[in-house]
């Protein structure tokens, strides 16, 4: 039987023997590119067509090198002897290879895939019959399990799924967002307390900082700015190592007394 694809001028499969003949023959790449070329329409109407729907978690473009790769040892590996044409001998190769490489990728049991298809398929069912989608306890029903049974699944099968945080999600009243924001923010700088907090320190440091005599904030500057030695900024202020190093002790004990009665405010952003 011959294999449909989207194909407008395929070759024949007398022609693609006679192309394939000659490959084997004279072991010119040009005529394997040929073949390759002829029949890498076939790897992509497989992965997009024959494999299903591709999860989110997984990108095309390797599923599409991984046919190719198959395409190319089947070109080699044909045997015309055995009956079938280059074709269907090629579709059989890339297909294995496509799924091998589905299987590959996902760390999640068959078990929990299979129940994946079966929700996915059930809510299918149940919103061409009423055109609407089902509460948990109607897709549950059809299921027949409990809702917390199927929340559980729906739960782990949420787990096993590594997807963009872009992808579009649907919760229980029908709304759909992006992943993303059904994630908790850790990072504090996002809460505005805790920014204006660390504004008010800034400046408090800022206006205690002012206080100090213009060699110590020269000093403060190469040290903490710059990033210089105590050794790099004596030999620029024409002073020893050790009077920069008194110099920094001073710096310290100035600011530690100037901002001894806001230490609670310090300690709440560092």
């Amino acid at each position: 039987m011959t294999i449909a694809t989207p194909s407008k001028s395929r070759i024949s499969p007398e022609d693609a023997l006679v192309l394939w003949r000659s490959y084997k023959a004279s072991g010119d790449l040009d005529d394997r590119n040929r073949l390759v070329m002829t029949f890498a329409p076939l790897v992509k109407y497989i992965v997009f067509k024959k494999v299903r729907e591709l999860p989110a978690r997984c990108d095309v473009e390797d599923f599409i090198s991984c046919g190719l790769e198959a395409l190319i040892a089947s070109i080699d590996r044909y045997d015309p002897e055995r009956g079938a044409t280059l074709e269907q001998f090629a579709w059989t190769r890339i297909h294995g290879a496509v799924l091998d490489e589905l299987r590959r990728q996902d760390w999640a049991p068959r078990s929990l895939r299979r129940w994946e298809r079966d929700i996915h398929d059930a809510r299918d069912q149940f919103s061409s019959l009423h055109r609407r989608r089902p509460t948990r306890e109607e897709l549950a029903a059809m299921l027949a399990v409990t809702p917390d049974e199927l929340r559980s699944r729906e739960d782990d099968i949420a787990v096993s799924d590594v997807t963009s945080l872009n992808t579009l999600v649907i919760s229980d009243d029908e709304t759909t967002v992006e992943r993303i924001d059904t994630l908790a923010a850790t990072d504090c700088r996002l809460d505005p307390e805790h920014a204006a907090t660390t504004e008010a320190a800034k400046t408090k440091f800022r206006r205690a900082f002012d206080t100090l005599a213009k060699r110590e904030r020269e000093v403060a500057v190469l040290l903490y700015v710059k990033n210089l030695t105590l050794r790099e900024i004596g030999e620029i202020l024409g002073v020893s190592e050790s009077r920069v190093c008194q110099i920094h002790s001073q710096i310290k004990r100035t600011l530690r007394r100037q901002l001894a009665d806001e230490a609670p405010l310090f300690s709440a952003v560092w």
